[in-house]
């Protein structure tokens, strides 16, 4: 799933590229790390990835500020460890 490109609807309904950097489970959560295609200088997109009554894959916003952090967390530590 790495380096796959994928189209989410910001919140003005407006389409949106974004490259699927990489995908991580923590705890019993998995979550998707996320760059704009158009802006690879800009900020990387932490979100849940969640499955709906029919079984497709959503990609959700983290409102739990704990939980955010320990996302991000677990994404730094382990693009720390691919520059090893």
């Amino acid at each position: 799933m790495m380096n796959e490109k994928i189209i989410l609807l910001d919140e003005l309904g407006q389409e949106q590229e974004f490259v699927i950097l990489a995908t991580f489970g923590l705890d019993d959560e998995d979550y998707a790390a996320l760059m704009p295609s158009n802006d690879i200088e800009g900020p990387t997109y932490i979100l849940r990835m969640d499955r709906d009554d029919m079984g497709e894959l959503l990609l959700v916003g983290i409102d739990d500020d704990e939980e955010l952090q320990e996302a991000i967390d677990a994404y730094e530590e382990m693009q720390k460890e691919n520059l090893q």
